[in-house]
């Protein structure tokens, strides 16, 4: 008897294995909006640094893992990897980029991503220590007027 019924249970499963499973992601206008319902400053609360110097150290380590095959050592986007994909990836040290004036502004594109093809990092797998820290990055030692002052 017992045989008999783990030969049904395996037949069954079987028969329900040939049938057609698709796996459908969710598309990146959901990705995004779920991201961004995930998302609130005081994710980085906590976040403290030694110093701006391991703050932006740990940011370049970020941004060369996570972001520069898009975006370009440099920051300037239009990268060949983003090329081959379809990506108009924007230049994070444009004069007039929308984010350059704020911290909280840069974290939050980071953790919540964009429709055009920027990861939902924030959900995605990059901690708040992370994002704090290539946004930090980004913002005071890729943008021109920073790189202006040091040359």
């Amino acid at each position: 008897m017992r045989r008999s019924v783990l030969a049904l249970v395996a037949l069954l499963a079987v028969g329900a294995c040939k049938g057609e499973k698709t796996f459908d992601p969710p598309d990146r206008a959901e990705r995004v909006a779920a991201a961004e319902e995930r998302y609130s400053e005081s994710l980085f609360d906590s976040v403290a640094w030694d110093s701006d110097l391991a703050r932006s150290t740990a940011g370049n380590e970020t941004y060369a893992a996570k972001c520069r095959n898009c975006h370009g050592t440099l920051g300037d986007g239009g990268t060949a990897y983003a090329g081959e994909r379809g990506l108009d990836v924007p230049s994070l040290v444009a004069p007039d980029w929308p984010w350059a004036d704020s911290l909280n502004a840069v974290r939050h594109r980071i953790f919540v991503g964009h429709e055009s093809g920027m990861p939902t990092w924030g959900v995605a797998g990059i901690t708040p220590r992370e994002i704090d820290g290539a946004a930090y990055y980004v913002l005071e030692v890729l943008r021109p007027e920073v790189l202006e002052v040091e040359h």
